[in-house]
């Protein structure tokens, strides 16, 4: 098993990085739990409706707006592992995220690659996957794999099933999959399930990962809520990952694209510890500002520096293991 190195402790010396204050956090935090009580998120998944109010949410059926009370989401955070086992298929490449330590993984999906032969770029393909994951295998300061593109050339109903199989056989690093329905996502945890010897063995042994994204602003739409469900009740990491941008699916300051942002992660969590409390899960970012000019995701701006540490700083004040992408 590996343990990267600590970052973010204090010490007599060397360079930090902080956000904000615990005051300026506090403020951040009150907001979010009076956007997610008041203004609430969007599903238009019964199961999901049903899971909130039994837990105690406010749900209009009609508008399938549910309204979540600032004890149920602190409840949820409370519920939330502070440390997790990404298990690969060989126990080596087991890595635990602990709270401080840095990992690094690849990120997804790339929707064109550069073919290794002609050089043109086109959409990859499912042999893409298999060769990307094996990349990542080799690559020693490479943790985890996460399915850097998709098997375009599969059914799309199918595809993200053909693309965690292309992973699994490739590295034996953990992998984070990126299932659009319960249907896949509990297909891609058999096929884990399979690769460990059973759905009991891969709860203690979680070598997958279920990665979703909220739809920004305040969105947990079915193919996302079904995903957090099925891997809550599966025992395996779920990464709930925003990626709203400033100007376009949130506030243009970058104070409130935090409050969206932190609201739909913390929904999404608060999701999955009402369907089995105590179920891992990670709090993720690939939020950035929008390019005013292009109307496109600025990836590596400065402004996506600094929101990737606010929410770094944020996930570790709720003692949450974070997921930040985009730098």
């Amino acid at each position: 098993m590996k343990r990267r190195a600590h970052a973010g402790r204090t010490r007599s010396g060397g360079f930090s990085l902080n956000a904000f204050t615990d005051d300026e956090f506090r403020d951040l935090h009150l907001a979010t739990l009076e956007v997610l009580e008041q203004t609430g998120v969007f599903t238009d998944d019964p199961e999901t409706m049903d899971i909130f109010e039994s837990g105690g949410a406010t749900v209009d059926r009609a508008t399938g707006v549910v309204r979540i009370p600032p004890r149920l989401v602190e409840a949820a955070i409370d519920s939330s592992p502070e440390r997790i086992l990404a298990a690969g298929r060989s126990p080596k490449d087991d890595i635990m995220l602990d709270p401080g330590r840095v990992g690094f993984t690849t990120f997804g999906e790339g929707l064109k690659i550069a073919d290794l032969e002609t050089g043109e770029m086109r959409e990859p393909t499912k042999q893409d996957v298999a060769d990307t994951a094996r990349l990542a295998d080799y690559l020693e300061e490479l943790d985890t794999y996460e399915l850097a593109v998709g098997a375009h050339d599969m059914p799309t109903a199918t595809a993200s099933i053909h693309s965690y199989e292309a992973a699994l056989l490739n590295t034996s690093k953990h992998v984070c999959a990126g299932p659009l329905s319960r249907r896949e996502t509990e297909a891609i945890l058999d096929v884990a399930a399979a690769a460990v010897g059973g759905r009991e063995a891969l709860r203690r042994r979680p070598i997958v990962m279920i990665g979703v994204c909220p739809v920004s602003p305040l969105k947990l739409p079915k193919e996302c809520s079904e995903a957090i469900v099925s891997a809550a009740r599966a025992g395996v990491p779920c990464l709930v990952l925003s990626m709203a941008m400033s100007g376009g699916s949130a506030p243009v300051n970058l104070a409130g694209t935090l409050v969206v942002h932190n609201a739909e992660v913390l929904a999404g969590i608060a999701l999955a510890q009402l369907t089995s409390p105590g179920t891992p899960v990670l709090y993720g970012s690939s939020t950035t500002a929008m390019d005013l000019r292009l109307a496109a995701a600025s990836v590596g701006s400065p402004e996506c520096g600094v929101i990737s540490a606010a929410v770094a700083a944020i996930a570790r004040q709720y003692r949450l293991p974070s997921y930040v992408a985009g730098l």
